[in-house]
């Protein structure tokens, strides 16, 4: 009988993010909404899966929610973005609505996808949103031709493409980054490091874990962030979306980060030890972010509770639009599949 491959080792969590947050009070309250509503969006979530309400594949962003939240106040409303299967918050903060995204989780052809997608396939258009991609690293190549459609339209536009670290093991990655490297491509590839891809250490995958030594080897612009600081996300994002702006071509930008669950509702998670997640959960986005404002006299205790309340009373809309929604029928399970 196969045993389960024990943790190579243990990734420690670095010293909570600290110092003034250097933003007006509005933008701070604004980051910190933001990330309490993927937060409540994904227990719900969670909650409805182990009640059978949402079905198939399901992967929460829990503990990641700051580079969601950094990276997309440093988009503009005529960029593009591109994430992955792991990405209910990119889509909630870049302006789909939640009801949206719950009815689709919930198979409702009210949905964003109309209930053909579910969590995995959430995408919108009008919001520029394009997936929402089940392949890992394939969303990749979607990016560089979007970017190369704006280049070629001579639009001012960023492509703004999300992934995680596991993806970087991947060809299409490799062959994004030197397309788009060679051809200018104006693109930002933004790089989720969570340490563990879909359930393997990165130091048992990559024989060079300096993902930014990658970017650097196509002679591409690179930066990092500490993924769990949202300020660091914020202002690393800017720099980058500036750059590619500028007509500087792309950028890598590698976001060190921490999911606090399983990869999947599946995910038996034997590959990190118990003792590793509780560490990184001390330095949590949420509330490191808000003790900074607490320490600096900018929120209150009793005003983020009031945030917390109203983002619960979305998810719960969310939740009441999608109870209420409608299931296609079967006869159209045809349709749209190909275009006329």
């Amino acid at each position: 009988m196969s045993r389960p491959i024990a943790p190579a080792h243990t990734h420690a969590a670095p010293p909570p993010p600290a110092g003034k947050v250097p933003y007006a009070r509005e933008l701070s309250v604004a980051l910190l909404t933001d990330m309490l509503r993927i937060r409540r969006l994904e227990e719900k979530c969670a909650e409805l899966y182990g009640a059978g309400k949402i079905r198939g594949f399901l992967h929460l962003y829990i503990g990641e929610e700051a580079v969601a939240a950094g990276a997309m106040r440093a988009l503009a409303p005529q960029d593009n973005v591109v994430a992955t299967y792991r990405e209910h918050g990119h889509a909630l903060l870049r302006g789909v609505a939640m009801g949206g995204i719950m009815a689709e989780m919930y198979g409702k052809r009210e949905g964003c996808s109309r209930g053909r997608g579910g969590s995995m396939h959430l995408f919108d258009a009008a919001t520029r949103f394009y997936g929402g991609n089940a392949i890992v690293g394939g969303g990749l190549p979607l990016s560089a031709g979007l970017a190369l459609a704006s280049s070629m339209k001579k639009e001012s536009r960023v492509t703004a493409c999300f992934f995680g670290e596991g993806a970087v093991a991947e060809g299409a990655f490799h062959e994004s980054m030197n397309l788009a490297q060679l051809w200018r491509l104006p693109v930002a590839f933004f790089c989720e490091n969570n340490l563990y891809a879909m359930g393997t250490d990165i130091e048992r995958s990559e024989a060079q874990t300096d993902l930014c030594v990658k970017a650097v080897g196509y002679g591409m612009a690179a930066l990092r962030a500490d993924g769990m600081d949202v300020v660091d996300v914020h202002e690393t994002a800017k720099k980058a979306c500036a750059h590619v702006r500028a007509g500087n071509g792309p950028v890598f930008v590698e976001l060190k980060t921490y999911r606090f669950r399983a990869h999947s509702m599946f995910d038996a998670e034997l590959y990190r030890d118990k003792a590793e997640v509780e560490r990184w959960k001390a330095r949590g986005p949420i509330h490191t972010f808000s003790a900074r404002l607490k320490a600096q006299g900018e929120l209150t205790e009793a005003q983020f509770l009031e945030l917390d309340r109203a983002a619960m009373e979305e998810v719960q809309r969310a939740v009441d639009f999608a109870e209420a929604g409608t299931w296609e029928p079967v006869q159209s399970l045809l349709e749209h599949v190909y275009a006329p």
